[in-house]
């Protein structure tokens, strides 16, 4: 038993040069990119679930993917390498690696008296990531507008692609190895290599990771 788990805590924060820094209370717009991920989850999962009547155990398997959702966020390369298609996420600093999820089958269309207790969490959690999603794609786009504008897309960026049905927390990543510019000189398509191999994608199924390169 630790006698003094506080002062452990504390040196162990010390040596490793890490400074906590807090936000002002009741200011979560100094949050950001995070704060504004947290109230479009509300906002869909207020929606979503709305009026249904959760146990304790069901409430927290939905909150607990949820969670999950959000720490498989893309947020930069993995490393620099342009052959790898990974990417850094929140789970990395939770649990060391990505978040791995059970690809279900497709619930959308199946009236709720038909599925069992499981299959109607994960009927909400599927709606809720595909609302969520698009929202996120939607922000990210004009979040990199400017980029496009401004001709900065470069061979080499770690972008995501924007598919239809998405397996929850599956985030498809590629490189962008080809720029298909207009008459204008603006880049309207791109060259994408991915897992799966190349495709030609237009910029408005593409998005560049939401964290710029330092």
């Amino acid at each position: 038993m630790v006698k003094n788990p506080d002062g452990v805590l504390s040196g162990y924060l010390s040596s490793e040069g890490i400074d906590w820094k807090f936000l002002p209370p009741r200011a979560p717009n100094f949050g950001g990119l995070w704060e504004a991920g947290v109230k479009s989850v509300k906002h869909h999962l207020k929606r979503v679930v709305g009026n249904s009547k959760l146990t304790f155990e069901e409430f927290l398997t939905v909150t607990t993917q949820i969670e999950g959702i959000l720490n498989s966020l893309p947020l930069v390369p993995l490393t620099t390498d342009i052959e790898d298609l990974n990417a850094l996420t929140p789970a990395h600093f939770l649990i060391g690696r990505p978040i791995n999820s059970i690809v279900e089958p497709n619930l959308f269309e199946i009236p709720e008296c038909r599925l069992k207790i499981w299959q109607k969490l994960t009927k909400m959690i599927q709606i809720i990531w595909k609302r969520w999603s698009n929202d996120y794609f939607c922000n990210l786009q004009q979040r990199g507008k400017r980029f496009f504008d401004k001709n900065n897309v470069r061979i080499g960026d770690l972008v995501v692609i924007k598919e239809e049905n998405m397996a929850v927390c599956n985030w498809p990543l590629g490189r962008i190895v080809e720029l298909f510019p207009g008459n204008d000189n603006k880049i309207r398509v791109v060259g994408v290599k991915t897992q799966k191999g190349f495709f030609k994608r237009p910029i408005s199924k593409v998005c560049l990771l939401p964290i710029e390169k330092l």
